[in-house]
């Protein structure tokens, strides 16, 4: 299907698909409680089976997750409060490097059954990146065309909105998947190194939102990765983000290294995804000193964009002031 007949057939799909101007501002459930600072890492090495993970103890890492979280063991309201039924929800996943260095198909999976059980409907489910090509090659079956089942497509169907967002150092097109037909955010990164800008982790995974991505990759993506994430249409809607760390990756990225991975069998989860980016950044530096690798100031590859996006206030960048909770379920 060409993009032209794809716009014309969202626009039939329900409100929550009409391509309506943004407004700049979103309206966002508010959280149970304060969450500000708090990034839970919940382990299980029980999860991998061979090459593949088991999908029951993935759902079981989300539900304590999200129980450390929030505080509350009520899991189902925590959903219902983050997302309604209306909300058209989108899962950013990262698929650039295939089925294995990927957010994984069955957390994916995993999320949606959550999603499902609250009462979202499968129509109000999309998952995106930014090609069809690459989803695809993360195990990703296409849909577009069947509004009763989870729809699943690239920028290069959805396109882009014709306005150009610009902030300090950015100026860029974004997908309408995320300016006209989202209504609320659940951000899926992968926990890995990045051969230019240090970790490829939350903030940096919205380069997958906008056309031109490559000119973001001086200087080590900072101040760009915090400039883009800045803007309201990407961090207002971003109501979760939880990290795919089941298998990671500690040097060669982005691209599937299995030499430089290791089976971390983790999530991360926070509502920040400032501090999430700090943390991750920290699991990382410390893998590569038990692997014998520099740190990455050392090697020009230091993230400071993290570190801006602190100053910036989007969030927590100083280790010391985030509350790191660390959950080992076996």
């Amino acid at each position: 299907m060409k993009r032209r007949d794809f716009l014309q057939r969202t626009m039939s799909i329900g409100v929550g698909f009409s391509f309506l101007p943004f407004t700049g501002k979103i309206a966002c459930s508010k959280p149970l409680i304060n969450t500000d600072s708090r990034v839970v890492q919940v382990s299980d090495d029980n999860v991998q089976k061979g090459l593949s993970f088991d999908q029951d103890i993935v759902e079981k890492m989300i539900d304590n997750g999200l129980s450390h979280l929030y505080q509350t063991e009520q899991i189902d309201g925590i959903w219902k409060n983050l997302f309604s039924r209306d909300d058209v929800i989108g899962l950013k996943v990262n698929c650039l490097s295939g089925s294995q260095g990927s957010t994984h198909k069955v957390l994916v999976e995993a999320v949606i059954e959550k999603l499902r059980n609250a009462g979202v409907s499968a129509g109000n489910i999309i998952i995106w990146d930014r090609l069809n090509e690459d989803l695809e090659s993360a195990g990703f079956r296409l849909n577009w065309k069947n509004k009763n089942k989870i729809l699943c497509f690239g920028n290069d169907v959805a396109g882009y909105d014709n306005e150009l967002y610009i902030n300090a150092s950015v100026g860029s097109l974004i997908t309408r998947t995320l300016t006209q037909i989202c209504t609320a955010t659940i951000n899926l990164p992968v926990l890995k190194d990045h051969g230019i800008a240090g970790v490829t982790l939350s903030m940096k995974n919205f380069f997958g939102a906008i056309h031109n991505p490559n000119k973001y990759h001086d200087k080590v993506g900072n101040p760009y990765v915090a400039d883009l994430y800045e803007l309201d249409l990407i961090r207002g809607k971003t109501r979760l983000t939880i990290c795919d760390a089941l298998d990671a990756q500690y040097e060669g990225g982005p691209p599937f290294k299995p030499q430089w991975s290791w089976p971390m069998n983790s999530l991360l989860l926070a509502t920040d995804g400032v501090a999430l980016d700090r943390v991750g950044w920290e699991i990382i530096e410390k893998k590569r000193k038990e692997m014998g690798y520099p740190p990455l100031k050392q090697i020009g590859r230091n993230p400071d964009y993290i570190l801006t996006a602190g100053k910036k206030n989007l969030g927590q960048s100083n280790l010391n002031r985030i509350d790191w909770q660390k959950i080992d379920l076996g």
